[in-house]
């Protein structure tokens, strides 16, 4: 039996299992994907350990995306980059490589969504400066966006962050003027969330054709994309970021000869 799963703390509202085990399933893969409550404090022995017992990797998920790469042997160049890893295999050799698909689940949401939008004609705006944001800002960059405007709430973040993005930085109170003459906005935050605050901001500078996108899937309808449908935007749920990002592990770990597919029925399961 194959064997992976998913480490964090706490872990037990995670989505990974379901998602893992619908396409074991579906494949007909004798496998095995299982939650673990990993301490900061044990992270590497619990990591060690998990290696040990014969799983291929596991997913990493908060607050161990960068504590996690000091025990990997290797970093590919997207977990280097963005400084951050999601996704860790083990191999026979003894390595310990990380890697971040957070960047390729972003892109290929926003490509399946919308294939017509042209990342590369106009300045895009990140909204948020936390661990997501990282990847989205490298994914940005990677797509061509000529110009990405970050506002966050902590300044000093949002600072950290544009210097080894190479963004401009705006005040949280700046957001709508941010999205001034933008093609895109992505919410990377909190907030419009279930149980959360609103985000609030005015979408009236946006282009017309502008992409809005917002990595919040509970609820799937969040207000900001609810505004955006009234202005005639194209609109990305964050459902599919979550799915598409546990495509390259899933195939790493379990041997499929290619990336598993992300449906209807998966989605409606990780929803339920």
């Amino acid at each position: 039996m194959k064997k992976a799963g998913v480490i964090g703390h706490p872990i037990a509202h995670s989505k990974s299992p379901r998602i893992h085990g619908y396409w074991l399933a579906k494949y007909g893969i004798d496998g095995e994907y299982k939650a673990y409550d990993v301490h900061p404090h044990q992270l590497r022995d619990e990591a060690l350990r998990l290696r040990d017992a014969g799983l291929a990797g596991f997913n990493v998920t908060l607050p161990h995306k960068q504590a996690i790469m000091n025990i990997c042997t290797t970093l590919n160049d997207e977990a280097a980059r963005i400084g951050a890893v999601n996704t860790v295999v083990f191999h026979q050799s003894g390595e310990i490589e990380g890697r971040n698909t957070d960047a390729f689940g972003f892109m290929t949401n926003s490509s399946e969504a919308h294939p017509e939008h042209n990342w590369s004609a106009a300045p895009a705006v990140v909204l948020g400066a936390g661990g997501a944001a990282r990847a989205i800002l490298y994914a940005l960059q990677r797509a061509g966006v000529p110009e990405v405007r970050l506002a966050n709430r902590t300044i000093d973040t949002a600072e950290s962050l544009a210097e080894e993005f190479d963004c401009r930085v705006h005040e949280w109170d700046e957001r709508d003027a941010a999205l001034e003459g933008a093609g895109a906005v992505i919410n990377t935050t909190s907030l419009g969330m279930s149980g959360q605050p609103p985000l609030e901001i005015d979408l009236g500078g946006l282009q017309p054709s502008a992409l809005v996108y917002d990595i919040v899937y509970a609820p799937l309808q969040t207000p900001l994309l609810q505004a955006a449908q009234v202005r005639g935007c194209l609109c990305v749920t964050g459902i599919g970021m979550l799915l598409h990002q546990a495509r390259p592990g899933f195939q790493a770990w379990f041997g499929s000869r290619e990336l598993p597919a992300v449906d209807r029925d998966l989605m409606e399961l990780v929803l339920a």
